[in-house]
């Protein structure tokens, strides 16, 4: 989708703002495109912008020494990147990895904390999103910790459609291991499991949802204990 047929409100976040709020917010931002790879925080640098995902995804890993890189959380146009300057922390405790392509808008975090001091409907759109994305860190926590890799696996899947709003990704063996936290045998064997359910059809790192219903059944209830989360920040 071309970046001048975007606008800021795609950003659900920021389409929670009153017009008047929201438009001084708009003066700020500017569109960019995240490619795939690329990382936007490193844990204890400082964050220079703020990121508000329109249809691109990025990962929030952390990393155990002598252990792979884990992903404990995501976000896409439900949310924004850069939470910790809302709590007063002008660093980010987490690599942000783009897993997801496509455009977000952002604004230099000096901006971000001047408006958002004066704003109080952005603190209460960001204090929310927070909270909903904390429910998101501990429930994928516990998911990872007592879970069947193939119920992780969906839940994943769904979550990452959601957020690019699209069945269809390219997802290699190595990346779901790194943000599954097992080995590739494993997701091999969970991918495998799915496929025979015809719930989704996986080849050379091409994966597509076939069977939205069965892959909901197939994943925990982590993945629905999530989706109310934000669906209910959503009612007006």
């Amino acid at each position: 989708m071309p970046i001048n047929n975007l606008v800021p409100a795609a950003n659900y976040l920021l389409a929670a703002l009153p017009k008047q709020d929201y438009q001084h917010l708009f003066s700020r931002l500017e569109p960019v495109t995240l490619s795939f790879g690329e990382v936007l925080y490193r844990p204890g640098e400082n964050i220079q912008y703020v990121y508000f995902p329109i249809d691109s995804m990025v990962s929030l890993l952390t990393q155990v020494e002598g252990h792979q890189a884990f992903e404990v959380g995501m976000v896409g146009h439900e949310g924004m990147l850069g939470i910790p300057l809302a709590l007063g922390i002008s660093s980010s405790p987490v690599h942000a990895l783009v897993q997801g392509s496509g455009i977000a808008f952002r604004m230099t975090s000096e901006n971000f904390r001047e408006i958002f001091h004066h704003s109080l409907p952005l603190q209460r759109v960001v204090y929310r999103y927070t909270y909903e994305l904390m429910v998101q860190i501990t429930q994928s926590a516990a998911c990872n910790r007592f879970h069947r890799v193939e119920a992780r696996l969906a839940r994943w899947l769904l979550m990452t459609r959601d957020r690019l709003l699209t069945n269809q990704f390219h997802l290699t063996q190595s990346l779901l291991s790194d943000m599954l936290g097992v080995r590739r045998v494993g997701i091999t064997q969970a991918a495998g499991i799915l496929r025979q359910r015809k719930l989704i059809s996986y080849s050379r790192g091409e994966i597509s949802i076939l069977d939205s219903e069965g892959l909901e059944s197939a994943a925990c209830h982590c993945y629905q204990i999530v989706k109310n989360v934000y669906e209910a920040g959503r009612v007006k």
